[in-house]
């Protein structure tokens, strides 16, 4: 029997245009996916890009205008990877046209413009792109929290850091414009950061934060620090800099609680360190866990034991489990709901940097 086609629309041929792309075609190749996915158009703004893109990537059509896309009756889902401050507009267009939204982060450039988006993707499916969490040992340790094996939690801690941002012999990007970026490192990477947060330790109440731009000129922000606190009790900090020297893309986290510790890192995808604290005391140490086993989470459906996956495999693994979602009728996580959490944490640590003062994260 066919199976019914996912006709899509991306929007965006750069760096996360190639990741999409890459996913919509492995997808099927990895997961029996109940739907077959359909590469339908490709929308970008620099011609000679967007032909490179449609023809590695096997696009049917393209259009240099992602406008072109919100009104066709043969596109099913709209996926924006365009600049930041073109996510509102373009999302709000597709769900009023009744298209499936896909998003990548941060969702928008602040929190209200996040909450026009939630609105008007109230009838529609959406997914917002924090792929991290896809990635199995990531999905491990929210496996072990929610087993209790952490027990009460009292530190969660997190970094995420660059040094890109010191070469300023770089061509500026977008990146480093605030009417199109937004304010820099924090709604680049500190996202990631506090949707991992939320994911793994829950909602945070309270932030304050303090952030610093060290290149001379530059109009955004180069780094942020903040110290939280979560719903749960526990404490937590955040830094986030692109000035961290010695780090390609460190994407950590620590969490400590009464039962144990977990620490992660990006740059080391498949594994996670867990310390079990109700071990005898003679016996407890640090435990470096390759999570690559068929039981582990997520991993099972890309190689067998020991072959190591990449970061590549988290945005097709998103992938397929929100087209099952739609498939069956389920709710997929994270949404748009999702990443207004994160955009209200942000908005708040944000002020916080301008004020000097506690802010609190609306409920």
């Amino acid at each position: 029997m066919n199976k019914k086609e996912l006709r899509v629309a991306l929007l965006g041929t750069g760096f996360m245009g190639k990741a999409h792309s890459n996913a919509y075609c492995q997808a099927g190749h990895f997961y029996d996916l109940p739907w077959k996915i359909r590469r339908s158009l490709v929308c970008g703004n620099i011609e000679a890009e967007l032909a490179t893109v449609a023809k590695q990537w096997e696009w049917e059509e393209t259009a240099s205008d992602w406008r072109a896309a919100i009104d066709r009756p043969d596109i099913d889902a709209i996926d924006i990877a365009l600049p930041n401050h073109l996510h509102a507009p373009a999302a709000i267009a597709a769900a009023a046209a009744g298209k499936i939204v896909l998003c990548e982060k941060p969702l928008a450039l602040s929190a209200e413009e996040a909450r026009a988006m939630v609105q008007a993707a109230r009838g529609v499916p959406t997914l917002v792109w924090y792929n991290y969490r896809r990635v199995p040992a990531v999905a491990y340790a929210r496996q072990l929290i929610d087993e209790g094996r952490l027990g009460t939690i009292f530190h969660y801690n997190a970094t995420y850091f660059q040094q890109w941002g010191a070469d300023t012999s770089r061509p500026a990007t977008w990146r480093m414009d605030p009417a199109l970026a937004g304010a820099g490192v924090g709604d680049d990477l500190l996202t990631h950061s506090l949707d991992l947060a939320l994911f793994l330790n829950g909602r945070i109440n309270e932030g304050m934060a303090t952030a610093r731009t060290f290149a001379p000129g530059r109009a955004v922000d180069d780094a942020i620090s903040a110290l939280v606190n979560f719903e749960n009790g526990s404490l937590g900090r955040f830094e986030a800099s692109r000035f961290g020297i010695g780090c390609r893309n460190v994407n950590a986290f620590a969490m400590h609680g009464s039962g144990g510790m977990l620490r992660f890192n990006l740059e080391d995808l498949n594994r996670l360190e867990f310390f079990d604290a109700s071990q005898p005391s003679t016996e407890q140490g640090a435990r470096d866990l390759l999570v690559t086993d068929m039981k582990h989470p997520i991993f099972p459906n890309f190689w067998r034991p020991g072959h190591i996956i990449g970061y590549e495999h988290t945005f097709i693994a998103a992938l397929a489990e929100f087209i099952d979602c739609l498939a069956n009728g389920k709710d997929f996580h994270p949404n748009f709901a999702d990443a207004l959490a994160v955009q209200e944490a942000l908005d708040a640590l944000q002020r916080s940097a301008k004020t000097r003062k506690w802010t609190e994260v609306p409920k």
